[in-house]
């Protein structure tokens, strides 16, 4: 087939739906009625003469051709994105696409200039569409390897082979209970021994090291992200890590309280990560430029 901007229309709207899992979740993203996007849909397969997924009363699915077909085209739009990338870079400007990940709750970190990077960055003359995305850190080391993203911000403790880490800052980590929690009743005594008898909450991510090491008490509640933490510790029911700035602010009021700070925390180091090996556009090598600048540390 001769490919024509039409078509690359009819991929974009395949892959937001794909995305999505569904017409109706689409429509917002894309700014056309479910009606319009089944159109598209049909175009796409009867141009192609393939049968991309299943959709009815069973919901939606790919076909394993459909699989392909998606695959192929995110290879696509990476490629026109990285090509718009290199021909900025020849006429001295910066263009294209630059697809970020992160993990949660950095934005209360002064240690994380995000902004600051992001700043600079865009201080410079061009014009690049940056996307941020949040992620779950296995989530993301896979997404920046598999090329979803041009890079990932997060604290990485076992980095996936064919990623590298540039070093950026310490976030430091303690176990927190809320002020109506049994530990802090009248007359509770609070002791190494006396956490093997309250609920703890692990990270889904964790491995078993690491539960062995931190969960001090039973583990009756699992989350993979800071913010359902938070809440399941403010119930009063659950004991908690959370990282210092983040609960800085309800310590400050009293709604939490650090359980032994002097002899529990942790240690999270975050780094900026890339895939090895990856042609890396002269977009992507300014940005990770300023925001290593930005952050005051030199490059691995």
């Amino acid at each position: 087939m001769r490919f024509s901007g039409s078509d690359l229309r009819l991929l974009q709207v395949f892959e937001a739906v794909a995305r999505h899992g569904a017409f109706s979740s689409a429509e917002a993203e894309l700014n056309i009625s479910a009606s319009t996007i089944s159109n598209h849909m049909t175009a796409l397969e009867q141009r192609l003469g393939i049968k991309l997924c299943q959709r009815g009363r069973t919901g939606f699915r790919l076909t394993e051709k459909g699989q392909v077909v998606l695959d192929a085209s995110r290879r696509l739009f990476k490629g026109i994105s990285d090509f718009d990338a290199e021909i900025g870079a020849l006429r001295g400007t910066l263009a294209g696409e630059l697809r970020i990940g992160l993990v949660d709750s950095m934005v209360s970190d002064p240690k994380a200039r995000i902004s600051d990077a992001i700043s600079l960055f865009k201080s410079r003359a061009g014009s690049v569409s940056l996307t941020l995305m949040q992620e779950r850190p296995q989530v993301l080391q896979q997404k920046v390897y598999d090329g979803d993203y041009h890079c990932g911000i997060g604290s990485f403790p076992h980095l996936i082979s064919g990623l590298g880490a540039t070093k950026l800052y310490d976030e430091k980590h303690y176990l927190y209970a809320a002020d109506n929690h049994p530990l802090f009743a009248p007359g509770a005594t609070v002791s190494m021994e006396s956490l093997r008898h309250h609920a703890f909450i692990r990270r889904g991510y964790w491995r078993a090291a690491d539960e062995k090491r931190l969960m001090l008490g039973p583990i009756e509640a699992t989350v993979h992200q800071i913010e359902p933490q938070l809440m399941l510790i403010q119930s009063g029911q659950y004991l908690g890590f959370l990282p210092e700035h983040f609960a800085q602010p309800l310590v400050e009021t009293g709604a939490l309280v650090p359980v032994l700070p002097e002899e529990i925390s942790y240690t999270c180091t975050f780094s900026l990560i890339l895939r090895k090996g990856y042609r890396q556009t002269e977009t992507l090598k300014t940005f990770v430029a300023d925001f290593v600048r930005a952050h005051d540390v030199e490059t691995a």
